[in-house]
């Protein structure tokens, strides 16, 4: 009778879960038996319990008591987890995460039987059964044995290697989480709200090291003459943070002035490459826990460089993991923008240890509240420690680029649902990042930085070891007495106005018509799309507007609530800037002679404006053509004033739309493109900016924004053929050469000079070599640009197919390898084919919905400028991989780019043709 008894237990705990059994993706373990234990029943008697993607919630674990034995030799791993959970409902079922691992036991600690476990492998799950009910209102300890293969690829706990200068390939073990892989190490609640505490114990090899989240108590030896290491009970934490390495790493150590042990490691010979990511990391800490006057809780921070990372970094919590470009900085090789770079990323992941791990949002619907944050929290950490840095210059392109993605159909707004694993990879993008930083940097300048500060201050105590939704943030926000846009008495419904901002998409359009002592406003939304749904021109949002005049000095700000609104602003001011400094995420355009008052001020006092709004300027202009709202001859003549510019950002601005409009034409095949391309290249740009070209020296002295502006300059002199560039970058390749590389070129130009050493055999198998030998990766990045600068696409060609087989270009490199091979106009289709042939074994290398793959779909496509091209990407292959492409945003994205790309060149090709001729008379 013990069966019928298990059935109605069965049956019981199904309608308890409230959900109908499925059956179709069911697979069962039936796990050995050891002596006096025994399975109760035939595990194929049961059907799995749950059919949604999201556990259900009756069930909460407290602690993971974790071991692993990760075997370097084999490479793979055996573990058990023993899991402390607390039932909320009676049931007979435990259902959480699990894949690609094999569970060779599960069983209830005090039941004394081995349990049946049940697969469903569709939603990465496993269903545990007792014949016993678990009882609501009780605490128990599920352990589970398991093991499985290290894992390709870059998920999960994942196998690395290096390669010694002696040749000598090392193997080491790492661990990346996020969003949804820590499923793939141990079984887990792997959702961002099923918090716990973890104590984890690794087994290793003597010649080895091994790092989680806490430090090590205790190591001792075991049979075989292996150690294990026994790590510190960690603070309360989502399973994606939990983070372990085995290695054989040599580290550097420092101490935060509030006792806080960081330590920065890397393989043994790029150990030297390591001491300024420490002074950076204890820097950065120091001004976090004075920033959010919270102390960082743990006792260590460790931050370590993986040889193979698809990421950046992850920040999980206490082991900080870093794409070695991301951390090691070597002054022989590195350029100060590889400075910058290393001491944003650290700025970021450091960030993260509170807006992420401390505090978590509920969801990852809400991944902004922990990446849109840490973006943001680079520029205010960064500006505050490391001032010469200038970084607040970059804000305005992480803006810029914001703008560029949210003026298409296909983006989204910043909380957008995403329940599966494809669709939750998708939300780490543009609209998360640099969206959610610059929301949040126009309502720093709306609430005032004190009322900010003190406000994320209040939202990080408020829900320390938690986890929150948007609503928590702004009702943290929200407790302040006086506002500068507030100054006509009424109640600001903080919610309402970021609502507008978070749970709609798009960039709004504010056109400004002055009428004699009044400004008139009208708000629309900004998009590049085709044909625009007409609920499109319904969107609002609160915005609130800043502006300045000619009479004073003063930032004047209003709150914008209505579609229409105006200003009174006097008879005097001859001129009106809106959007000061950029601080609001909005583009403006100056209707009717609008733009000729900006253009005629430009170009008779250009420095009555900050450069950021002279940047804003152009860039508002140019995204405006591009969206049909003005001509490009209005433009360009707006950007007529860069001959005396003295400001890196806007002139590199004016210059990059000007070599983008290059680009667009060098990759087109009509007869007078040759000319055309003469005329705006080697005549016009290079005689726009000789001056400015001409002045610059081969070195790495001057300010980090003299240094940037020498080296984007040089590049693209060089790549236009300007004769005296070209003799310059090729006598310091020469003397590289003759050096045998130790005579490095100065690292702004170091690129430069290898771009031009790649365009013949020799120079281009030197730098070949050079690559598979170097220790730094900031020289590896470099060379590899230089490589795919190449005009023989047979060089090309070799190229993806050393990416494609990941041993001279590493794996980790392979989707930023197509894309500059793609930015090659040699090499645009070359690279879409590689695309198009390789396809399933990309997504096999880097998983459908990951940055990687989104930037190889959008990256690829993202010069195409005409129908037949649109017809290829959108007939040919997106139909091809139909059921994949209907999962992913970026092939809309890409659509709608290439459309938008089409869209130019029938509008403004012949406008700039025309415009060329008028300026080289």
């Amino acid at each position: 009778m013990v069966s019928v008894r298990l059935l109605v237990l069965f049956l019981l705990s199904v309608s308890l879960l409230g959900s109908q059994p499925t059956q179709s993706s069911q697979q069962v373990s039936s796990p050995a038996h050891p002596a006096g234990e025994q399975s109760p029943l035939d595990p194929s008697s049961l059907s799995f319990p749950w059919s949604r993607l999201r556990l259900p919630r009756y069930i909460i674990p407290l602690h993971y008591h974790l071991f692993l034995h990760p075997n370097l030799t084999s490479l793979s791993f055996t573990g058990s987890v023993q899991i402390q959970i607390d039932v909320q409902n009676n049931t007979n079922w435990v259902v959480l995460h699990s894949k690609g691992l094999h569970i060779s036991k599960a069983t209830i600690l005090d039941q004394n039987l081995v349990l049946p476990v049940l697969h469903n492998p569709s939603h990465e799950q496993i269903g545990i059964f007792s014949p016993r009910v678990l009882s609501s209102g009780q605490k128990y300890f599920l352990y589970i044995e398991f093991e499985a293969e290290l894992a390709e690829g870059f998920y999960g706990f994942y196998k690395s290697t290096y390669r010694t200068s002696q040749g000598e390939t090392r193997t080491l073990a790492s661990t990346h989480f996020e969003p949804t892989s820590a499923r793939m190490a141990f079984p887990c609640f792997d959702e961002p709200n099923f918090k716990a505490n973890f104590s984890v114990r690794i087994r290793r090899s003597q010649e080895y090291i091994s790092l989680s989240n806490m430090p090590v108590v205790k190591t001792v030896e075991v049979n075989g003459g292996l150690l294990e290491d026994q790590f510190a009970e960690s603070v309360k934490m989502s399973t994606y943070l939990v983070a372990f390495v085995i290695c054989d790493f040599k580290s550097v150590t420092g101490t935060t002035s509030s006792g806080v042990q960081v330590s920065i490691y890397a393989a043994p010979e790029k150990w030297q490459q390591t001491h300024y990511a420490l002074e950076v990391a204890v820097k950065m800490l120091d001004f976090y826990e004075d920033y959010f006057n919270i102390r960082y809780p743990l006792p260590k921070q460790d931050l370590i460089a993986i040889p193979d990372f698809q990421s950046g970094a992850m920040e999980n919590w206490g082991l900080t993991t870093y794409r070695e470009t991301s951390l090691l900085f070597d002054p022989l090789t590195s350029s100060v923008s590889d400075k910058l770079w290393v001491t944003m990323v650290i700025g970021h992941e450091l960030a993260h240890q509170w807006f992420g791990n401390l505090v978590t949002m509920e969801w990852w619907n809400d991944i902004w509240l922990n990446e849109g944050f840490a973006r943001y929290m680079e520029y205010i950490s960064v500006e505050a420690t490391y001032p010469d840095l200038k970084v607040e210059e970059y804000l305005l392109h992480t803006c810029f680029a914001a703008v560029g993605l949210d003026s298409l159909n296909s983006s989204r707004p910043i909380s957008s649902p995403a329940e599966n694993p494809t669709q939750i990879k998708e939300m780490f993008d543009t609209v998360s990042y640099d969206k959610g930083a610059c929301v949040l940097h126009m309502l720093r300048h709306f609430l005032t930085d004190e009322v900010f500060q003190s406000g994320i201050v209040r939202y990080l105590r408020k829900y320390s070891y938690k986890n929150a939704h948007n609503q928590d943030l702004w009702d943290s926000l929200a407790n302040f007495n006086h506002l500068p846009f507030c100054d006509r008495g009424e109640h600001l419904d903080l919610t309402a106005m970021m609502n507008t901002w978070t749970l709609q998409k798009g960039i709004p359009l504010v056109t400004v018509t002055r009428k004699g002592p009044r400004l008139l406003f009208k708000l629309q939304h900004l998009h590049f799309s085709v044909d625009a749904p007409f609920y499109f021109y319904s969107f609002l949002w609160q915005i609130p507007l800043t502006y300045k005049t000619d009479v004073s000095g003063t930032i004047h700000r209003h709150l914008m609530t209505s579609p229409t609104d105006s200003i009174h602003i006097g008879e005097e001011a001859s001129w009106v800037k809106v959007n000061t400094d950029m601080t609001g995420f909005y583009v403006v355009h100056y209707e009717e002679s609008g733009w000729d008052v900006m253009t005629k001020l430009l170009r008779e006092n250009y420095t009555a404006l900050s450069y950021k709004d002279r940047t804003q300027l152009i860039h508002n202009a140019f995204q405006l053509v591009t969206a049909g709202h003005l001509p490009l001859n209005k433009a360009l003549d707006l950007i007529g004033y860069l001959k005396r510019e003295t400001h890196t950002v806007p002139l590199l601005k004016g210059l990059g739309y000007l070599e983008a409009f290059y680009h667009i034409i060098e990759k087109r095949d009509e007869m007078f493109t040759l000319i055309f391309l003469r005329v705006l290249g080697q005549m016009y740009i290079l005689q726009f900016f000789r001056a400015v070209i001409d002045q610059q020296t081969w070195s790495d002295s001057g300010s980090v924004s003299e240094r940037r502006l020498r080296s984007e300059v040089l590049s693209l002199a060089c790549h236009l053929d300007y004769p005296p560039c070209l003799e310059r970058a090729r006598q310091r390749f020469k003397d590289w050469l003759q050096s045998n590389g130790t005579l490095n070129p100065p690292t702004d130009v170091a690129e430069t000079v290898f771009s031009v050493g790649a365009q013949d055999d020799h120079g281009w198998a030197s730098l070949l070599n050079t690559y598979k030998t170097s220790l730094s990766a900031a020289q590896k990045h470099k060379i590899l640009f230089a490589l795919t600068s190449s005009r023989d696409s047979n060089k090309l060609q070799r190229l993806l197919d050393l990416g494609l087989e990941g041993k001279v270009i590493r794996s980790q490199d392979l989707s930023s390898l197509i894309l500059m091979v793609a930015r090659n106009s040699r090499g645009c289709n070359l690279a879409w084919n590689f695309v198009k042939k390789n396809w399933d074994t990309l997504v096999q290398k880097f998983q459908l919905g990951s940055f990687c793959i989104r930037n190889i779909i959008i990256g690829t496509t993202g010069q195409f400028s005409s129908q037949e091209e649109l017809n290829e990407v959108n007939m040919l292959f997106f139909e091809s991989i139909k059921e994949q492409a209907s999962q992913l945003r970026a092939t809309q994205v890409a659509l709608d780019n290439v459309q938008k790309n089409v869209r130019w060149v029938q509008r403004n090709l012949e406008t700039l043709r025309s415009w060329l001729n008028e300026q080289m008379q």
